[in-house]
């Protein structure tokens, strides 16, 4: 397997997370919804930056950004401030991004398809339209019923990013962790990169990922 360096991962994060142009300009957020994407996208890893900005964006900002990025004393203030100009800044958005270890073991997990379905009916309602366009999906059950589900969230022809949630009430047992791990595993067998990543502030999904041992290849910053 050829291994990537980290702005190599950084690039795929990016494209798996929103649409571009021909420009390599931010369209859309890829997924069904089609979510706006954020006007400057900054991923940082110990490579350089790889930059990103929206396809509106005016040449002025995206030139003063771009030179921001590249000081290293340049904060999250000091690009809101330069966004600001335009318009206001309504998000702003931090995280870390993970690549997966070889090895990605998990126990007692079942592959979610059509034929059964039903197991996300009691708690997790909500995935199963994912059941069509999110695989590979994997879920844990209690009692016959999901109560922890992963699945592909985004993903291009060479990564695909993980989503996952867990209900409330069955939490801190390691379930999030186990179906994380299969998606990561069956992922990888497709040829495909599998990817994970949070924001900061949610410390269940970073708990999952020391649980895993992922490896942070940097940290993401939209501003919308």
């Amino acid at each position: 397997m050829i291994t990537m360096n980290v702005r190599d991962l950084m690039r795929l994060h990016v494209e798996a997370l929103f649409t571009h142009d021909a420009n390599n300009r931010l369209l859309r957020g890829n997924e069904p919804s089609g979510a706006e994407a954020p006007r400057f996208f900054l991923g940082r890893t110990a490579d350089g930056p790889v930059i990103r900005f929206r396809h509106d964006l005016d040449d002025d900002t995206r030139h003063e950004l771009e030179a921001a990025a590249l000081e290293s004393e340049a904060n999250v203030a000091r690009f809101e401030e330069i966004l600001a100009r335009s318009a206001p800044v309504r998000n702003t958005w931090l995280g870390p991004a993970f690549s997966f270890p070889e090895s990605s073991e998990s126990i007692d997990v079942v592959h979610v398809t059509n034929d059964n379905a039903q197991v996300l009916e009691a708690f997790l309602r909500d995935w199963i339209a994912d059941v069509r366009i999110g695989q590979p999906l994997f879920a844990t059950l209690v009692g016959g019923h999901a109560v922890s589900v992963c699945c592909t969230v985004r993903r291009t022809s060479d990564a695909h990013e993980a989503g996952v949630e867990t209900v409330p009430a069955f939490r801190g047992h390691g379930y999030a962790a186990q179906v994380v791990a299969a998606w990561a595993r069956a992922v990888r067998e497709g040829g495909q990169t599998p990817l994970y990543s949070t924001s900061w502030q949610n410390e269940a999904s970073c708990a999952v990922a020391r649980k895993l041992g992922l490896i942070q290849f940097g940290s993401d910053l939209h501003i919308t």
